[in-house]
């Protein structure tokens, strides 16, 4: 057989034609040129332009690949077809159970004297809040990874507002709003959502609910711990209304959110009006406003360490570039004034638990028809 005859099995290596491209426009770049010569080529420019179609994925490395390829050489794995995924409609049931030996399913129960005095003596301790902590982010991040798998998602396809979507829904559900003028709300155990709004600012609003639960969450499981109960409906309602029946642990919770919030936005775009608008309430010296805030970002710490475990640099970066692509106002930096950069460190964060827990709990023994409205929507 001939050279000649080799020809017609001959096919062009569009692959290598792109790399060829990029290297000479690399070069040209690098040496001023005003025109690339591709004339020793057999094919056009506009042929050498043409993006390949990268449609599989390697579920191991993420590795995109163009429709003929099959396997992934690196991994020793088969290709998967990337899919259309609609985020939205994807439901993950995320329930966050602990099962105690104690059970109970009224507040007749849980409202005594004898678990008054187990909060206020507060037999709890900072490797215990670790060991919550590190359980609620394991059950979320393994809910997470099976729907991934399940649904056969390619996080590398996806927006960035949909990246964060399907990570908040490893936490709680989500529903959307059109009506209104709230950005988003967090209420018992959804977080809103008002799809109107750009996508930077549906972001960051999805990350400033999701704090608004984590908080009301980490408390449920302290109560748990403490009463040694198994989680209901009737506990997470005390720990609702803990949160916003006191105007000061109203002040933590949202000073937490917007802490959590102003994490993963741009400098010159941090919003704390909700904070402001129940700051104004509270007759208190600015000594007190300052610990209520160090209480807060304190709370905001252990949550912002659950979130990086998702968000890393890179896809904080692309959050930026959303926030920059979609946001037209000028940058305002006062809120920054706003910013508390004090911690408590483990007994201070103990303490300040407990102090929120015992004057929390002892109003709900006088509440009880409000509470039981709470777990009825906590049911729904």
């Amino acid at each position: 057989m001939s050279f000649e005859d080799l020809s017609k099995y001959a096919y062009e290596d569009r692959q290598k034609l792109l790399l060829i491209r990029e290297v000479l426009e690399a070069s040209a770049v690098s040496l001023k040129c005003d025109s690339l010569d591709y004339s020793d080529y057999s094919v056009e420019p506009e042929v050498l332009y043409d993006k390949i179609p990268l449609s599989k994925y390697c579920p191991e490395c993420g590795r995109r690949y163009p429709d003929r390829e099959n396997f992934c050489f690196d991994c020793l794995v088969s290709l998967k077809d990337l899919k259309e995924v609609n985020v939205r409609e994807i439901e993950m049931d995320p329930v966050f159970e602990v099962a105690k030996s104690n059970n109970p399913d009224s507040f007749e129960e849980i409202l005594t004297d004898d678990n008054l005095d187990k909060i206020v003596e507060f037999d709890f301790t900072y490797p215990q809040l670790t060991g919550i902590l590190k359980n609620i982010k394991r059950i979320a991040f393994t809910r997470l990874d099976n729907t991934i798998k399940e649904n056969e998602i390619f996080l590398g396809s996806l927006s960035v507002l949909d990246k964060i979507t399907l990570f908040a829904k490893s936490f709680a559900r989500i529903e959307y709003k059109s009506y209104g003028y709230e950005l988003g709300y967090f209420e018992f155990d959804r977080i809103y959502v008002d799809d109107r709004q750009l996508q930077g600012l549906q972001i960051t609003t999805i990350l400033h609910e999701l704090s608004h639960f984590l908080i009301k969450e980490i408390l449920t499981h302290i109560i748990c711990e403490i009463l040694d109960c198994t989680k209901t409906a009737e506990i997470e309602a005390i720990a609702i209304f803990i949160l916003s029946s006191s105007p000061v642990n109203r002040l933590i919770d949202e000073y937490c959110a917007h802490t959590v919030e102003g994490r993963f936005t741009l400098f010159g775009y941090q919003d704390y009006s909700s904070y402001l608008s129940i700051e104004k309430t509270i007759d208190a010296p600015e000594e007190e406003i300052e610990m209520i805030k160090t209480i807060g970002n304190s709370f905001a710490t252990l949550i912002k360490d659950i979130l990086e475990s998702f968000i890393d640099d890179d896809l904080l970066e692309d959050i930026k570039e959303q926030f920059r692509n979609d946001v037209l106002d000028e940058p305002d930096y006062k809120n920054l004034y706003l910013e508390n950069c004090r911690l408590l460190n483990d007994t201070g964060m103990i303490q300040a638990i407990k102090m929120i827990l015992v004057d929390g709990f002892s109003s709900s023994m006088g509440n009880v028809d409000t509470l039981k409205d709470y777990a009825k929507e906590m049911k729904k």
